[in-house]
């Protein structure tokens, strides 16, 4: 009988090296490529909004149909929808029968920002402001003194939308919330961090100069008004109607003297969605059905009609389903919630990644380091799991077998020291249906800052992982 092979010691470890030393060097000139494809994407699709018309652009460029306009569906088709503008959700038809389940790539593509109020526009002291609502969680004191922009829609009579983007381009004005001088910050320096600026005070300089009307009782409010409905037909009521984010006007950067990096505004989760996009476009006629959800809301609990909750998800699946079968008229919900028992998913966002700078609120042995490759995180939620969604082990190990035979090197861990905080993903509200889910994302640090930062190497190995899984995972 043959004697058995020793397994070598150091192969009894877990290892999670740095992947720019250890990747070779045309690994990392293929990350430093993929990473311009994507500094590009993110500069235009600031908001969910934008990511989502972007998404559907790129899709009818490759042949994807809107799936309302096809009545039957066979294998290699190639169908989107839209989600009230704000969301995406696309799918190639496998060979297998759609019964036996999805292959899943799920992002958000909605980023903490600053929101208009319904009343928005005030002046004070011949000064014009914008009042906000932060979305998401946000430090409040790192969106002062930074250049802003606005984008969004506006909604006038007739229902006539109108398209804002100011701020992005070199010839356009930028926008401001102004803090006060150390000179005579002694008191506000004395407040914790989370009262250094009142949500209140969250106001946006939008102009100064009047109009020159003695009879007008506000003179600078009125100049600007007059601009608006000049340029876009606006009138302050308007703007109950309007959806405009106020988002950093900074484009995406490379970070470091050897480019490592990138630094740019809505990383989270940008940089899963723009990957989970691209290995879905990719797919031609794949084994088993695959899809990929670009949710909004995620931020602020995933719901709303364009949210992960929203059954318009759940409804695109089931539309694949009754035209994969011949027509709605052979659709059985029984047939469809086995499909969705049967579905494997990756829920793609990101995670935190480890900073020395604040050591004391992670655990070092089970935190993602940066560089270190993509994070699957087999549980999310805080304090003793609480709102946890947790993938099962035998769901782990098909995943993890899947990247070792690509050769995508993986870390893993938890979000921080147990009760030092905590956070959740959409994993939770499609792992309802029965399906497999795991979160699987990359390191970000400075997550949820105006300016976040991701590893180009980690973004690479990320996008491999996403289309391994779909093309892989049974």
């Amino acid at each position: 009988m043959p004697k058995k092979k020793e397994i070598k010691t150091e192969e009894l470890f877990a290892e999670y090296p740095n992947l720019y030393q250890s990747s070779s060097k045309d690994d990392i000139e293929a990350a430093f490529a993929f990473a311009e494809e994507y500094k590009a994407f993110l500069d235009s699709s600031k908001t969910e909004r934008e990511f989502a018309a972007n998404a559907i652009a790129s899709a009818e460029e490759l042949g994807y149909k809107d799936i309302s306009d096809v009545k039957k569906l066979k294998a290699g088709d190639k169908v989107y929808t839209s989600v009230k503008g704000k969301g995406f959700a696309a799918a190639v038809i496998g060979k297998r029968p759609v019964a036996e389940g999805f292959n899943i790539l799920g992002a958000h593509i909605d980023s903490p920002r600053l929101d208009l109020k319904p009343n928005p526009i005030y002046e004070d002291k011949e000064t014009v402001y914008f009042k906000t609502h932060y979305y998401g969680g946000i430090k409040k004191y790192q969106w002062t003194t930074i250049p802003l922009a606005i984008h969004g829609v506006i909604y006038t009579k007739g229902g006539k939308m109108h398209e804002i983007c100011i701020g992005e381009k070199d010839t356009d004005p930028v926008f401001y919330i102004t803090d006060l001088l150390p000179h005579l910050g002694t008191e506000q320096m004395s407040k914790k961090g989370s009262d250094l600026i009142p949500a209140e005070d969250l106001n946006v300089v939008i102009g100064g100069i009047p109009l020159k009307d003695d009879s007008v009782k506000e003179p600078y409010k009125a100049a600007i008004l007059k601009l608006l409905n000049k340029e876009y037909k606006i009138t302050e009521k308007d703007f109950v109607s309007a959806e405009i984010e106020i988002v950093p006007a900074t484009k995406a950067r490379d970070l470091g003297f050897d480019r490592a990096f990138i630094a740019g505004y809505g990383h989270d989760d940008k940089v899963c969605a723009f990957p989970a996009l691209r290995a879905l476009l990719a797919q031609s006629k794949p084994e088993r059905t695959c899809v990929t959800f670009l949710t909004d809301k995620e931020e602020i609990g995933s719901y709303a009609n364009s949210g992960a909750q929203s059954v318009l998800y759940e409804n695109f699946l089931m539309e694949i389903l009754a035209k994969s079968l011949g027509g709605e008229d052979k659709f059985n919900m029984l047939t469809f919630r086995k499909a969705l028992a049967g579905t494997k998913m990756l829920s793609t966002d990101v995670t935190t990644a480890y900073d020395p700078k604040y050591g004391s609120v992670f655990e070092e042995r089970n935190t993602a380091f940066m560089s270190h490759g993509i994070k699957l995180e087999k549980y999310t939620g805080s304090r003793g799991k609480s709102g946890s969604s947790e993938a099962t082990g035998d769901f782990i190990s098909q995943i993890t077998d899947i990247l070792a035979s690509n050769s995508i090197p993986w870390q893993t861990g938890e979000l921080g020291k147990i009760d030092a905080g905590g956070g959740g993903t959409i994993s939770c509200f499609m792992a309802k249906y029965g399906m497999d889910v795991i979160d699987c994302g990359v390191p970000v640090w400075s997550m949820h800052a105006p300016v976040e930062v991701i590893s180009k190497i980690d973004l690479y190995y990320l996008f491999l992982a996403y289309k391994a899984f779909i093309e892989n995972i049974k």
